[in-house]
């Protein structure tokens, strides 16, 4: 057993495995980290971090805080970035979770795979020491990819290391983690993404946007940040969203998430499965079916019937498809 250890932040990628190696490499017992926010997209992203834990010799928890995140999400305290992706706030929230496994666990300090000026929003140098600040870490949280190039880290304070056994990386290019990859056999990564896809993409960050406008940040449950996900959305009035599938999954996901809405489907033809968030008039009930008909396999002007249910409760409606080119559908549409 090494004589200090420390908690590393794993989110799948190259740099995070990286600087959990390198602190491994320098005699440091290191035990992996990975938090599920809710909102990362990454396919197998956690059998990723499982498997580089596996090579790197280390052992990985996995933590689920995603109902805790919404709350980081909902209101930021250092306010978003490109999108609705709240950078600054959510490495503080990762960083203390970090750090509440660090005092379990009785390791002495935190690595990350940061990187500075890697990313505009969280990784220059104010951005860098103000989630050292907030997480309350302090010079117990350590960049090993760029320690040479900050303040000094508590393992050099107590001389377990020296300045030099960091590393000089900076800025976007990946040329030299890469080198390093193949050096020392890091083999299994996701590609870099900040690990909040979801909350980069537009048409998630246009939904969402418009939720709060219409419903307020505290409305929003864990069920309604996923339905965010998926279709394509309509907002038809202040409290009514339609929400038309796009494919199977999409339909597939739609299902599961009925209980309490209405939901629309094609009994005689092929179609979109359809969702109505909200308390629908019989005119906005009118309104989803003829959209969700503009995107079954029914020709311009063919009436067809939708099958309408909620709770136990069924309708059966006659509608004719909205036009494709009908100017109302962009109109309606929050992610246009």
């Amino acid at each position: 057993m090494a004589e200090h250890e420390a908690i590393a932040l794993l989110s799948g990628g190259l740099d995070s495995a990286l600087a959990a190696a390198l602190t491994a490499r320098l005699g440091f017992g290191v035990t992996g980290l990975n938090v599920s926010t809710g909102f990362c997209t990454g396919q197998g992203r956690c059998d990723t971090v499982l498997a580089a834990g596996q090579r790197l010799g280390i052992p990985v928890r996995l933590e689920d805080a995603s109902e805790e995140y919404l709350d980081i999400v909902r209101r930021p305290k250092h306010g978003y970035g490109s999108a609705m992706n709240p950078c600054l706030d959510c490495r503080v929230f990762l960083l203390r979770k970090a750090a509440a496994l660090m005092d379990a666990e009785g390791a002495e300090f935190v690595v990350t795979g940061e990187v500075l000026g890697q990313r505009p929003m969280s990784q220059h140098r104010r951005a860098l020491d103000l989630v050292a600040r907030e997480s309350e870490l302090g010079e117990r949280l350590v960049r090993p990819l760029s320690g040479r190039l900050l303040g000094p880290t508590y393992p050099e304070r107590q001389g377990w290391i020296t300045r030099n056994d960091w590393l000089d990386i900076q800025g976007r290019s990946r040329k030299r983690q890469l080198e390093l990859a193949a050096r020392w056999g890091i083999e299994e990564f996701t590609q870099p993404s900040g690990g909040c896809c979801i909350l980069l993409e537009k048409s998630y960050a246009q939904r969402l946007q418009d939720a709060f406008r219409h419903r307020g940040p505290d409305s929003l449950d864990r069920e309604a940040f996923a339905l965010l996900r998926y279709g394509r959305h309509f907002r038809l009035s202040d409290n009514v969203v339609a929400v038309i599938g796009r494919d199977e999954q999409d339909n597939a996901v739609l299902s599961t998430l009925s209980s309490g809405r209405w939901t629309m489907t094609f009994p005689d033809t092929p179609g979109p499965t359809a969702l109505v968030d909200g308390e629908p008039s019989a005119k906005e009930l009118q309104l989803t079916a003829r959209l969700a008909a503009r995107y079954a396999d029914v020709p311009v002007g063919t009436e067809v019937t939708l099958l309408a249910q909620r709770d136990g409760e069924e309708r059966e409606l006659r509608v004719t498809p909205l036009s494709p080119e009908e100017p109302l559908i962009e109109r309606l549409r929050i992610d246009g």
